[in-house]
């Protein structure tokens, strides 16, 4: 008895995954894509928080200093920086005028040092649009030019792009898809950002914010998260719940491009700060998110093993279908996400770390430990912010 009701619970819970899933897959998103830039737009100030970059940020900078944009700045914050950041920044600049630099004040209490950084960095700037990206992040000559124009073009106060992610090692690959597709179905589709009617889709996406000055400055801008650990997620709830401005969040071929995470330790950590704000702001749902993601791996996996050394094939055979459902519904909608399908057969592990990462954010919300990044610690507790 125990057993079948179980097993019962673990079908329906893959079955609704791959629902969902197919939803998400079937639901058309507004994709951008690149083409050359103009010389009517308005200005535009690109401006990049940088702690520890000496990894990736001159191949960043570079890529946004030859924007085909005819009225643009690019302005890096080094946010108290101990690696080689400002020694490259300082060299870059020397070679072009556009490249202004900040030097990062120390971090005042209460603040998150990505909005922090962020203040900073428009304080220097003179654009009447606003671009805020990652150091991580790689731009197409036209990126610029292309979204603003979209976003000009649609009467848009606010324009977030999802870059397209490069995938390399196999902990990349195996995990970081299934943590996409978890944040999507968590948050709904792309399209309903735009749709005022629904407040509570609302996501921007960190690495590529666009915004008209006037509007970010109308809903206080990063000050007004200050103490987010997700501020991208929090500044598109603001704006969503002013109801005064048009935002989007659109999908994007050829705009730009980004490598996240290199390791296994960077996933880890990355996402479970990532998963910060819905933790901390809806405990209730991440718990119901944690019981869903247990039933989908390990239990169903394991299951599935116990009835197949069992012998009991009928009933392998259906929860092995309901399973491989889910794991095609996830090949179609990452192929949505420009993510190759067939990393959905590394979905069982996937969703597997989903649950180690969700468990870990509410476990370090529940004890006031918060979350750790980039050498700070940053603390919280549950239904705070």
């Amino acid at each position: 008895m125990i057993l079948a009701v179980g097993l019962g619970v673990l079908v329906l819970a893959n079955l609704a995954f791959a629902l969902k899933a197919y939803a998400s897959a079937l639901r058309r998103a507004w994709i951008l894509t690149g083409s050359a830039g103009a010389t009517d737009l308005p200005s535009v100030s690109i401006v990049v928080p940088a702690r520890n970059e000496e990894r990736q940020l001159e191949a960043c900078v570079l890529t946004l200093l030859a924007q085909d944009h005819a009225d643009f700045e690019v302005i890096v914050v080094d946010d108290q920086s101990t690696d080689a950041t400002r020694s490259i920044l300082d060299r870059l600049a020397r070679n072009d005028g556009r490249l202004k630099i900040v030097e990062g004040e120390p971090l005042p209490d209460g603040w998150v040092g990505k909005p922090w950084a962020l203040v900073q960095g428009v304080r220097a700037a003179r654009g009447a649009w606003l671009l805020f990206t990652d150091a991580d992040t790689f731009h197409r000559p036209w990126s610029a030019a292309s979204v603003q124009r979209a976003a000009l073009e649609n009467d848009l106060d606010v324009l977030s792009v999802l870059t397209s992610q490069d995938l390399e090692s196999v902990a990349e690959r195996a995990l970081m898809p299934s943590v996409f597709l978890a944040i999507f179905l968590g948050t709904g589709p792309i399209d309903d950002v735009a749709d005022p009617k629904k407040p509570n889709v609302a996501l921007f996406n960190g690495q590529y914010i666009l915004a008209k000055r006037s509007a970010y400055d109308a809903i206080g801008g990063h000050a007004s998260v200050s103490g987010e650990i997700a501020e991208d997620m929090e500044l598109a709830r603001r704006f969503k719940r002013d109801g005064r401005f048009r935002i989007a969040l659109a999908g994007s071929e050829a705009i730009a491009h980004t490598r996240m995470y290199h390791s296994l330790a960077e996933i880890w950590h990355g996402f479970v700060k990532n998963f910060a704000l819905g933790v901390r702001g809806e405990p209730l749902r991440a718990a119901v998110g944690l019981l869903a993601y247990a039933c989908l791996s390990p239990f169903s996996p394991a299951l599935l093993v116990y009835l197949l050394v069992a012998c009991q094939w009928a009933a392998a055979a259906i929860l092995g279908a309901s399973i491989a459902c889910g794991v095609a519904a996830a090949a179609a909608s990452m192929g949505r996400m420009r993510v190759s399908p067939w990393l959905a057969l590394w979905l069982p592990v996937g969703n597997a770390f989903v649950l180690a990462v969700l468990a870990a954010s509410m476990a370090s919300f529940a004890s006031g430990r918060g979350v750790e990044w980039r050498g700070r610690r940053y603390g919280g507790s549950f239904g705070s912010g």
